[in-house]
């Protein structure tokens, strides 16, 4: 089984722009093609898990999403790196499309995407990171064994000085780049199953 870090979307990989509706308002992180390629390079899986309650909200079509993340995935490969999945919850409780307001499993903190990205990439949880500038991000991978990484970009400077009880063990990043600093740090040492270190 192989090792993950699981990337939220919007505020880590690119800017927080409130409900992104259309590709004009979508802003990649300098660091993050290359962050990303890092997390390849010493044996990672990367996975997206975001929530997208725009959906729900009815501000969202939900065709948006994969046009989104098939240009995340593009920017990312000329970077050298590569996604290994997306995954995305359309849900929320007060939305207002039927069949989508609803209270399920996958929207973060509950750890339902992370679970299945688990069982449909083989991933070990216990050997993974989850980087996110949510607390509900970290909440998602502690349900499941895997270690936290709060970054300060999109909310996560506001909210971090107010961690939810019961929360421990993670590390706060400046970014997405310094994230996976404190990940490499964090896994030195460990071999990926195909042997290198």
């Amino acid at each position: 089984m192989k090792r993950a870090v699981f990337l939220d979307r919007d505020g880590t990989i690119v800017e927080e722009t409130g409900y992104l509706e259309r590709l004009e308002r979508l802003r990649f992180f300098p660091f993050a093609t290359d962050a990303i390629r890092l997390l390849n390079q010493a044996g990672f899986a990367v996975v997206v898990v975001t929530n997208q309650a725009g959906i729900a909200r009815g501000i969202v079509k939900a065709s948006f999403i994969p046009e989104v993340s098939r240009v995340i995935a593009e920017r990312v490969a000329r970077g050298g790196g590569r996604i290994d999945g997306f995954y995305h919850c359309p849900h929320h409780p007060d939305g207002i499309v039927e069949g989508l307001r609803i209270r399920c499993e996958c929207r973060k903190p509950a750890p339902g995407l992370l679970k299945q990205a688990a069982a449909d990439l083989g991933l070990d949880m216990g050997r993974s990171f989850v980087v996110g500038d949510r607390w509900h991000d970290l909440q998602a991978g502690a349900a499941v064994g895997a270690r936290g990484i709060l970054v300060r970009t999109g909310y996560g400077a506001s909210v971090e000085q107010a961690p939810p009880a019961g929360l421990a063990g993670y590390g706060v990043a400046d970014n997405l780049a310094g994230a996976v600093a404190w990940i490499l740090g964090q896994a030195d040492g460990e071999t990926t199953n195909d042997g290198r270190s």
